[in-house]
């Protein structure tokens, strides 16, 4: 098959079904509007996903009579006392630890501290089979078990470099389970562990990528060819290839080997032991100078946050606006609407004669998306997966202002005209620059006196323009004048570091960040999730870059979570719109605190 050329693989149900389609359909051209590609067929034997570097799954490693013996081997009945091994009930699993016990205040363990029970003596065998295989070179001396409910994760993490040696060996018990690696360049790779599998995590995929499970009920995986017939489970739904698997309990027995020098890996940006030891705080980015600084930046301060907090954000997400709501309103019975960037959802409800999809990049909002009974799925804003000319209207509400540079803004905006049939109309709300236009305070200003995240208010805050609920916002530098055609020049742009900002006062910087803290005491679920959350070269911050620390009344921490913004000046939006061809900006206003246009496709 030709190099740098996309694909889409199609599995029959029979070889006969696949030959008539190769026969029928390849080398035939068809038409889509005014365009027309030629399709091509080509056999493959099976679709290869290209694994991290050093990661390695063996299915079926422990045999049906073995997984009953080691899930027999843990009590989770008894308490934290004696020789007992320390268990904990954390907000999206429960834990024990053998060996050593794993901190979570610090993320690492104290190696001085062996605790009375060993690994249970289950694991033995298991253990010396790795050995043999040549999976490990040493046996391991520390044990965490995970136990996760339907619906239960872990955040994305890397497991402390100075903390254990390099091999980690992840069993996976009870059910299957969807695990995420993320590299820092922001390639993804799910990966799916089957029941009784192992997987082996060395070099770069131990020491560079992040790990984690999302929270949800259900997951997408390829169908089981391999399944007998009258061995059907009734939690799978199968569709062209692929299953919507239920999730089940599944119990994970992670064995790791304590490390007791400074690890001088290959990966020193993610290593702890080489980034030194004395305390660091967050770091600060700077502006994007590529597309690659782009995403990361955008994946740490937009993709992450926004995972994190989803539960929290969406309880303040409740009331749509009303220019928002009409727009909605006017649309004809029947039309089909396409919400890019729903969030929770909460227009996705709106207008019941629609015909509704939503999709965002928070797969954490989506489940709450999917719980109220709407259709939504995760999916980028810049690359959509549904058909171009397939939606009467689109809605992109307070996302575009979340991408970094004019170029993905631009790429946004285009990924909504492609949507639209001819004829459509897109809406798109982005955050102000200007708070006060036309001698009139936005809500955002005018909540300057309004009470920090821990103190009582008399009155009910409402719901105004993005964002809500900030005590503070950190900026860059003074705004700078660098436009062509009234877009800002990117190329021209000087490398900055995001700053601080006055709370709720005029804005004197166009990209910032803007701090979300969360309501009330710092639960011990929401220090799992910080702590889930690290920045790799800061031994001493457990906090990720994009998240920080403030003091309530009472003298309680909760955790801040930095998200960036690019708040737009006036006409900077219409600008933007204009450089899209075959699209016409029909209108646009100033809506407490944010910029609207609403487009046309010709």
């Amino acid at each position: 098959m030709p190099p740098q050329k996309p694909y889409a693989f199609v599995t029959y149900r029979s070889e006969d079904d696949a030959r008539k389609a190769h026969t029928q359909l390849n080398g035939q051209k068809l038409q889509s509007g005014e365009n027309s590609v030629t399709l091509y067929l080509s056999y493959v034997d099976s679709v290869l996903v290209r694994f991290p570097e050093e990661l390695a799954l063996v299915e079926d490693f422990v045999s049906p009579e073995e997984e009953i013996l080691l899930l027999a081997a843990v009590d989770w009945s008894t308490s934290n006392q004696g020789n007992e091994a320390p268990q904990k009930a954390l907000k999206h699993r429960r834990v024990k630890h053998y060996g050593f016990e794993f901190r979570y205040d610090n993320n690492n363990v104290d190696k001085d501290k062996p605790l009375p029970a060993g690994l249970p003596e289950e694991c033995l065998p298991v253990l010396h089979r790795c050995l043999q295989d040549g999976h490990i070179n040493v046996l391991p001396d520390q044990l965490t078990v995970n136990q996760y409910e339907t619906g239960q994760g872990i955040p994305p993490h890397i497991d402390t470099h100075s903390a254990f040696e390099d091999t980690i060996l992840s069993l996976s018990l009870g059910a299957k389970t969807v695990m995420e690696f993320r590299h820092p360049d922001g390639r993804v790779v799910p990966v799916v562990l089957p029941e009784r599998s192992l997987l082996v995590m060395k070099g770069e995929s131990r020491y560079l990528w992040t790990h984690g499970i999302t929270p949800r009920k259900f997951d997408l995986v390829p169908a089981c060819e391999t399944q007998s017939a009258d061995h059907s489970e009734p939690n799978l739904v199968s569709h062209g290839g692929l299953t919507l698997s239920k999730r089940g309990t599944r119990t994970s027995f992670t064995f790791r080997k304590i490390r007791h020098k400074p690890c001088c890996c290959a990966f020193p940006s993610a290593c702890d032991s080489q980034g030194g030891s004395s305390p660091c705080p967050p770091s600060q980015p700077s502006l994007p100078s590529c597309h690659a600084d782009a995403t990361r930046l955008e994946e740490e301060y937009v993709h992450r946050v926004y995972d994190a907090i989803a539960s929290h954000f969406s309880s303040t997400r409740h009331t749509p606006w009303p220019r928002v709501c009409h727009f909605l309103s006017a649309l004809q019975p029947g039309s089909v609407l396409a919400d890019v960037g729903c969030g929770n959802g909460k227009y996705l409800g709106v207008n019941p004669q629609l015909i509704t999809v939503g999709c965002d990049r928070s797969s954490s909002l989506v489940q709450i998306c999917a719980e109220r009974g709407f259709n939504a799925f995760v999916s980028d804003a810049l690359s959509v997966p549904l058909r171009t000319d397939s939606c009467d209207a689109c809605i992109s509400i307070a996302v575009i202002h979340h991408f970094s540079t004019q170029e993905r803004r631009l790429a946004a905006v285009r990924e909504l005209v492609r949507l639209l049939k001819p004829g459509g109309q897109a809406l798109i709300y982005v955050w102000a620059y200007e708070q006060e236009y036309n001698k009139q305070k936005s809500k955002y200003l005018k909540d300057h006196n309004k009470p920090q995240n821990g103190e009582k208010s008399k009155d009910k805050p409402e719901e105004g323009q993005e964002p809500h609920e900030e005590p503070s916002v950190l900026t860059t530098s003074h705004l700078d004048n660098n436009y062509i055609g009234g877009l800002k020049d990117d190329s021209k742009m000087t490398e900055s570091k995001l700053s601080v900002h006055t709370n709720r006062t005029a804005f004197n910087s166009q990209d910032l960040l803007v701090p979300w803290h969360l309501k009330g005491r710092k639960t011990r679920g929401e220090e799992e999730f910080s702590s889930g959350l690290h920045t790799t070269n800061c031994p001493d911050s457990k906090l990720s870059p994009s998240v920080d620390t403030s003091q309530v009344p009472g003298g309680s921490s909760v955790p801040v979570f930095h998200r960036y913004y690019h708040v737009f000046q006036q006409g900077e939006l219409e600008q933007l719109c204009i450089e899209v061809t075959g699209v016409e900006v029909q209108t646009s206003y100033h809506d407490q605190g944010n910029w609207c246009v609403i487009l046309q496709k010709e």
